[in-house]
């Protein structure tokens, strides 16, 4: 079958991969629908994450979605037809953690398309899968494949706001407007948030935050005193959700968060100094989050109510093929929010 594969930074290609065969816990996924991550994007564009470095050809991908086309014989709750999603997280279940109901931290997680461990653990953006049964989520008929990949990324977000802890009727700054931040903004919404404010660096996701509901947009590199209205009596939000990576972004929101408000760290991105005199003083608590794991069936479950709709959030699909353009696309932030490979239109 036909995969695509990143060899080094910028040399990504479609490569012929060998195919495997269901064990009797496994599914078969015909994968229609593939979201491109940050992730993906780094290893694309530098060949690396940070400190995590390509050293093998890898298949790239972990938002999927696609039909089932084959079961092992201990399979009894999916049936070939079935549309899923996939999750990516592949815990060992044996860790401490894992024992401990901490999935996440699992000390021999197998994570889709991550170069973390060598060899490397190989992607998702393949003509067809094989997958622990556990990992896949049957969505209805009426839920889009795009739509069911976008379970993954929603999952990171769900647990980014449960992380926040409660936010009914609390004021949410998201910074960086990019998916992840768009997602946190909606999980906000879905969790009860009295007002939403989101910032980023350029215009472009502008129009997208606004029909997903945020109550206000602001452009900080236009305008860099655009929170400075927030900031007043030594600040309005109860919760900022740091969706940028970016320290200058972190720091600055520092201004803007009330006395023993939350600041969730999203992103990923360059060491940060952090000004230790304010959190003191303003006694915030910082809160790290990082990927997901009960909450991606709970993704599942609003994608399919559309309790939560991403369709906004997707600005093109093109065939897997076609993967470089489409790379270079989801690149170009004023062009693209959310870019996804196509894997039944080659």
């Amino acid at each position: 079958m036909r995969a695509v594969v990143i060899h080094a930074a910028r040399d990504l290609r479609i490569d012929e991969v060998p195919a495997t065969v269901p064990g009797p816990h496994d599914v078969r996924v015909r994968i229609e629908a593939g979201g491109i991550c940050g992730s993906d994007l780094h290893y694309y564009q530098e060949g690396r994450i940070g400190t995590i470095v390509l050293k093998e050809p890898m298949i790239l991908g972990h938002e999927i979605a696609g039909i089932v086309d084959q079961v092992g014989p201990a399979v009894d709750n999916i049936s070939p037809g079935d549309r899923v999603a996939v999750s990516p997280s592949r815990p060992c279940g044996h860790c401490r953690f894992c024992q401990m109901g901490q999935q996440i931290h699992c000390l021999d997680m197998r994570f889709y398309g991550s170069a973390m461990r060598t060899p490397h653990v190989q992607g998702a953006f393949r003509e067809s899968l094989v997958a622990d049964a556990h990992q896949c989520h049957v969505v209805p008929s009426g839920l889009s494949a795009s739509e069911a990949a976008m379970a993954e990324p929603l999952a990171v977000c769900l647990h980014a706001a449960h992380r926040a802890g409660p936010l009914l009727g609390r004021r949410v700054l998201v910074t960086g407007s990019g998916p992840i931040g768009a997602l946190c903004a909606m999980c906000a919404r879905r969790a009860g948030a009295a007002e939403v404010v989101a910032t980023d660096v350029t215009a472009a996701p502008g129009e997208p935050m606004r029909r997903i509901g945020v109550d206000r947009f602001l452009n900080v590199a236009a305008a860099p005193d655009a929170l400075a209205e927030y900031s007043r009596d030594k600040g309005a939000f109860d919760v900022l959700m740091e969706a940028s990576g970016n320290a200058q972004a972190l720091v600055a929101a520092f201004a803007v968060v009330r006395p023993g408000g939350i600041v969730v760290q999203v992103g990923i991105g360059s060491p940060a100094l952090i000004p230790l005199s304010v959190i003191v003083a303003k006694e915030l608590e910082l809160r790290g989050t990082f990927r997901f794991h009960e909450e991606f069936a709970l993704a599942v479950t609003l994608l399919a109510k559309r309790l939560i709709d991403v369709r906004p959030l997707i600005s093109a699909t093109m065939p897997f093929t076609e993967a470089r353009a489409a790379f270079d696309l989801a690149a170009d932030r004023s062009r693209a929010m959310k870019v996804q490979l196509a894997f039944d239109r080659a």
